[in-house]
């Protein structure tokens, strides 16, 4: 096809403005329309980016279908619905995180998008981190050996702090610590970000878990205003590697100090990669060679790595599916499914038991 890729964004909100600003500006595409269920938010992001054709359902916009792709950033609930439209539709999906709120769903959507042969991408957002990208590579060439522990992270603290906000009068916070409003908590927040953290910094599948969580009080009754504060607040997990390995994942909103840390420490029979990243900027740091006899960390360096949003015009222009697939997100999916079978059950689970 000739020409730029001609996209629309489904969806006005936080996540859709981040995308607008960063696909606008990267040659090869073209944003061509915007979508909301409100007619007034869609016009207003369509006139905020420049974005000639504006409509108040997808129903229309597929109607009118003349788009090559579709970045589906609605709210997680909505997810599976819209992108299985646009599938139907014959149109490749760039989908935020997470694919769906189960595991059925997000497998569903990837079943589709799969037997009708389209580009599919999640935008697992820490896939940016050049740090991560760089340890993925040295665990395949085997700088590393055999990996036979890991460390993980992700650490927040704005339940303790006020740096983002105040989350006792802000809506925005509010609505995940409830789930009623359609939160599953941290495990669901931030959880899916570090679990694939682990499984592509690893290239290991996660073959067993054992799930701990909390939730803590937090107001008067449990609640403020409408909002049932009743999701978990901070997740330990311990997992079994494909390999035999062993390792532990743990997540936090209450992790004072910390304000949008994850960490991911990777234990080789050779060697050991330690690997820091937020939402910025992130870091590696080796242990290889006679530095593993005095336990000497030194930082390498990590040339920049192309976004998710250049990964799925990548994609888009060869006809190559980019990672992270809907596949893979579905199975990031399983998992945090299944740590809440595990902490309800108190014990082990496999995961394809």
């Amino acid at each position: 096809m000739s020409g730029p890729q001609r996209l629309l964004i489904v969806g006005t909100g936080a996540m859709a403005r981040l995308h607008a600003e960063r696909f606008a500006p990267m040659p090869g595409c073209a944003l061509v329309g915007a979508v909301d269920a409100s007619p007034e938010r869609a016009r207003d992001f369509a006139e905020a980016f420049r974005i000639p054709f504006a409509f108040g359902s997808l129903a229309d916009a597929l109607a009118w279908g003349a788009f090559d792709a579709a970045i589906n950033a609605t709210p997680d609930g909505a997810h599976k619905a819209t992108t299985l439209d646009l599938i139907a539709a014959g149109k490749p999906v760039f989908c935020e995180k997470p694919l769906a709120p189960t595991y059925p769903d997000a497998l569903a959507m990837t079943e589709a998008a799969e037997t009708a042969g389209l580009v599919n991408m999640v935008n697992l957002t820490y896939r940016n981190a050049s740090a991560i990208q760089m340890a993925r590579r040295m665990v395949e060439a085997g700088d590393i050996g055999e990996i036979r522990h890991v460390q993980a992270s992700y650490l927040q603290s704005w339940l303790t702090g006020r740096h983002w906000g105040d989350w006792r009068t802000e809506e925005r916070w509010l609505w995940r610590l409830s789930s009623a409003h359609g939160s599953k908590g941290v495990l669901g927040d931030i959880g899916v970000h570090i679990l694939d953290f682990v499984t592509f910094g690893t290239g290991l599948d996660i073959v067993a878990l054992h799930a701990r969580m909390r939730t803590f009080d937090k107001a008067e009754g449990g609640a403020i205003d409408v909002y049932k504060l009743d999701v978990n607040d901070s997740v330990a997990i311990t997992v079994e590697f494909s390999n035999g390995a062993l390792g532990v994942v743990h997540m936090s909103r209450y992790a004072t100090g910390k304000a949008n840390d994850l960490d991911l420490t990777i234990h080789g029979e050779k060697g050991a990669l330690k690997i820091w990243a937020d939402h910025l900027d992130s870091r590696l740091e080796v242990c290889l060679g006679p530095d593993i006899e005095t336990q000497t960390w030194k930082p390498l360096d990590c040339p920049p790595t192309p976004r998710n949003e250049e990964r799925f015009l990548i994609a888009l222009l060869t006809g190559e599916n980019g990672d992270p697939s809907f596949r893979h997100a579905a199975e990031v999916q399983k998992l945090l499914d299944l740590a809440f079978v595990s902490d309800a059950e108190r014990r082990m689970l496999a995961v394809d038991a």
